[in-house]
């Protein structure tokens, strides 16, 4: 807006000659100043009578007229794709925009008869995206300044999915997320300082659209297109849920030279809260250290220490057995008015009063007393001068996050410790036939040298990559058809006529997303994290939705 703006100021300075009729086209991409999501021409001067003709030359774009001069009735918003021409009989400035794209910058002005008498009135218009620009020019700042890495603002695939992340963002496409991201990534190579490093983020919501959102962003990372490019990798989406994708993704990464030794250092693994997850992921980093660049390192984060506390749970132990499932415990903290007296420490009170069956003390709740998290007493009124229902204030909060913070990073050391002596997950080693290790075949991958021949060993323990179960929940093709939803099932197993073998297909796939939903109700006790409440919500219906056929077959087999 503001270039856009200074363009206008000038219009005064330059030729006093006015355009034909004009045609602007709405772009992806400028091919010649390489912006993306922009009308060929952003200002444009014609006479009064004249007409400016909007063509969708990329899909997805529209007109969408914000201001003229006074005495103007604005047109209504073109739908998209669809091809608008405009008359101009009343002199004076016009702003507008493409509405899916405002907040990318997506906006014209047009100026007709030399008349700029309204330049006040355009100027306090407010546009979509002067925010969000100012919002993503102040983490820039923010990040050059103070941090070492950090990932770059990308848009997630599934925004568009979603009611409120498209209504936000004004994204409502999988390709238009794509072009986002594209537009926030030549930003931050244009205007950063050069002190925080920057990690390419890769999403994308199955293997198709992972594949296909890497070809789209590789190049970010690539030395040999950019002096400046980006330092290192993100894993969202589906690279960063399913090991078998991630394990191709690394492929790729080594064998297009976008895993070099100085150049691209870190991939950090988004939303990774699973024991087993924290000591594949270290089997993967030394085998890419052993075999490829030693400098690697991988690095994960997780929600859940944040959310356990903000849902008033703590936590309380850690479970690392030989073939078992790995987990860390929580449960709903002590929270009683009653208590906020008693001095007791904290472990020794809650223990007694038969709050935990056991509890793990860390450095940081060690120091407590009962009374420092329940803190409020009967008839005592918080700060906003209210009857608190708890008996906890926001302090009592941070003291149990710390805790859980402190619980979380001991138990990926634990987990990591007792992997090395030999204590490994169930989930990390199959013995039905032959032993197979999950270390073996990481080291195997990356011992080769070429290309196929990594691919290949990959795609010979496809079967074992089924059994390891995601950081979002799924396992087997559940995980490589997770964007499958309701309306899939529907075209599927809506059948004229039914058949003992659809019936039995049915039921093995009803069967399965019981047992997960089981298993997943049983984690949510320890596994706080948004991703895997939007996924189990999902298992929950399409397993309702399945019942629901099953028991339409069956009714109409027998009669």
């Amino acid at each position: 807006m503001k270039k856009i703006l200074l363009s206008l100021a000038l219009v005064f300075f330059t030729t006093n000659a006015f355009s034909a009729d004009v045609t602007i086209e709405m772009l992806n991409k400028n091919k010649e100043t390489k912006q993306r999501m922009v009308y060929s021409q952003e200002l444009v001067k014609i006479e009064v009578g004249q007409t400016i003709k909007w063509v969708p030359t990329a899909k997805g774009h529209n007109v969408e007229m914000l201001s003229g001069p006074d005495g103007y009735e604005l047109p209504k918003k073109t739908k998209l794709n669809d091809e608008v021409s405009i008359k101009f009989d009343t002199p004076g400035i016009y702003l507008y925009q493409c509405s899916p794209h405002a907040a990318m910058g997506m906006i014209g002005v047009v100026v007709v008869g030399g008349d700029t008498s309204n330049m006040d009135d355009i100027k306090k218009k407010k546009v979509t995206g002067s925010k969000s620009k100012k919002k993503r020019e102040q983490v820039l700042e923010f990040m050059d300044h103070n941090m070492d890495y950090g990932m770059i603002l990308d848009i997630p695939a599934w925004v568009s999915r979603s009611p409120q992340g498209a209504k936000a963002s004004n994204i409502n496409s999988y390709q238009e997320a794509v072009d986002g991201t594209k537009i926030n990534n030549d930003y931050f190579m244009k205007n950063r300082n050069g002190n925080c490093k920057f990690l390419n983020v890769l999403q994308g919501e199955n293997f198709q659209q992972a594949d296909d959102w890497y070809l789209q962003m590789k190049d970010y990372c690539d030395p040999k297109k950019y002096t400046d490019h980006f330092n290192g990798w993100a894993m969202g989406g589906q690279n960063m849920c399913d090991i078998h994708l991630a394990l191709k993704r690394l492929v790729a990464l080594r064998f297009d030279g976008l895993l070099e030794k100085g150049k691209h250092d870190v991939m950090h693994f988004l939303g990774t809260s699973k024991l087993e997850w924290a000591v594949l992921l270290t089997d993967v980093q030394r085998a890419v250290r052993k075999y490829h660049n030693e400098n690697f390192m991988i690095t994960f984060d997780c929600a859940s220490p944040f959310l356990a506390s903000a849902n008033g749970q703590v936590y309380t132990d850690i479970e690392i057995k030989d073939k078992k499932k790995w987990v860390y415990r929580m449960l709903p903290s002590a929270d009683d008015k009653a208590f906020a007296k008693d001095t007791r420490a904290f472990r020794e009170a809650v223990l007694d009063k038969g709050i935990f069956p056991a509890f793990r003390d860390s450095p940081v709740s060690a120091r407590w007393m009962l009374k420092d998290i329940t803190c409020y007493n009967p008839g005592d009124l918080n700060k906003m001068k209210n009857d608190p229902k708890t008996s906890w204030d926001s302090f009592s909060y941070t003291l149990q996050m710390a805790h859980n913070v402190w619980m979380h990073i001991k138990a990926v050391q634990e987990a990591n410790e007792a992997y090395d002596k030999g204590i490994n997950p169930k989930m990390l080693v199959e013995e039905k036939f032959d032993r197979i290790a999950f270390r073996d075949i990481v080291n195997a991958v990356f011992a080769t040298s070429s290309r196929d021949e990594a691919n290949a060993v990959i795609e010979e323990f496809s079967r074992f990559w089924m059994s390891i179960i995601g950081t979002r929940g799924a396992t087997g093709k559940k995980t490589v058809m997770l964007l499958h939803n309701l309306e899939t099932y529907s075209r599927r197993y809506n059948m004229t006529k039914i058949r003992s073998k659809k019936i039995k297909a049915v039921q093995k796939e009803y069967d399965w997303y019981k047992k997960k939903v089981v298993e997943m109700e049983e984690e949510r006790g320890y596994d706080r994290s948004w991703d895997g409440k939007q996924i189990l919500v999902k298992f929950k219906k399409i397993k309702l939705f399945l019942k629901t056929q099953l028991d339409n077959m069956k009714r109409s087999v027998n009669g």
